[in-house]
């Protein structure tokens, strides 16, 4: 009996601090897709933010990465093209000129941007993409953009902004943070189901 005792006691500690260990590497989990910038056909500047997305879309454009930008995230019943979105109206601020900026007003969702670019792409002969979002977003645009450009030649790198409020080892430690891991994980699960 006390072997027993002994053996469900550590089975329950080794599941405790395994789970533990997860939930603390979440941070590391959602943001490992994260990668460098290389030269590039377009810049995807994913919607869904307050304005790192844009400045640091704006900010590989004025380095040289790529010639031409598609900013996605704006709503179609909102969108007029003589009077451009804030997002628009801010890159153009920071030095990217209008002709290079395509706006993507019909994708709602991440998987209706990576589809909707991955015809804009092929449509306009554009190979590659550098895709821009926020680090516990990588995860869900790794798998979405891999399964939305499987079987075809195209290619994406996924370059984070990098806001204040994220460390991906303290990332439980800050609201912002932990509601968008959280958010992340459960909207993981949903593509994993439905795509």
């Amino acid at each position: 009996m006390k072997v027993f005792f002994k053996l469900t006691l550590i089975l329950l500690l080794s599941l405790c601090s395994a789970s533990v260990i997860f939930f603390l590497s979440l941070g590391f989990i959602v943001s490992y897709h994260a990668g460098n910038p290389e030269k590039s056909d377009v810049i995807i500047v994913l919607g869904g933010d307050n304005g790192l997305r844009v400045h640091k879309g704006a900010e590989l454009y004025n380095a040289g990465y790529a010639s031409h930008v598609i900013v996605t995230g704006i709503d179609e019943r909102f969108y007029h093209p003589s009077h451009p979105n804030w997002r628009v109206r801010r890159m153009v601020a920071l030095g990217v000129p209008k002709k290079a900026i395509t706006v993507d007003a019909l994708s709602t969702t991440t998987w209706e941007e990576a589809e909707n670019t991955a015809d804009t792409m092929e449509e306009q002969g554009w190979k590659s993409a550098i895709v821009v979002s926020d680090p516990p977003h990588m995860l869900r645009l790794y798998q979405t953009w891999s399964k939305a450009l499987d079987g075809t030649s195209l290619k994406f790198i996924l370059v984070p902004t990098k806001p204040l409020w994220w460390n991906p080892l303290f990332w439980w430690n800050n609201e912002k943070s932990f509601q968008f891991v959280m958010n992340e994980i459960k909207k993981n699960l949903f593509y994993a189901i439905v795509y």
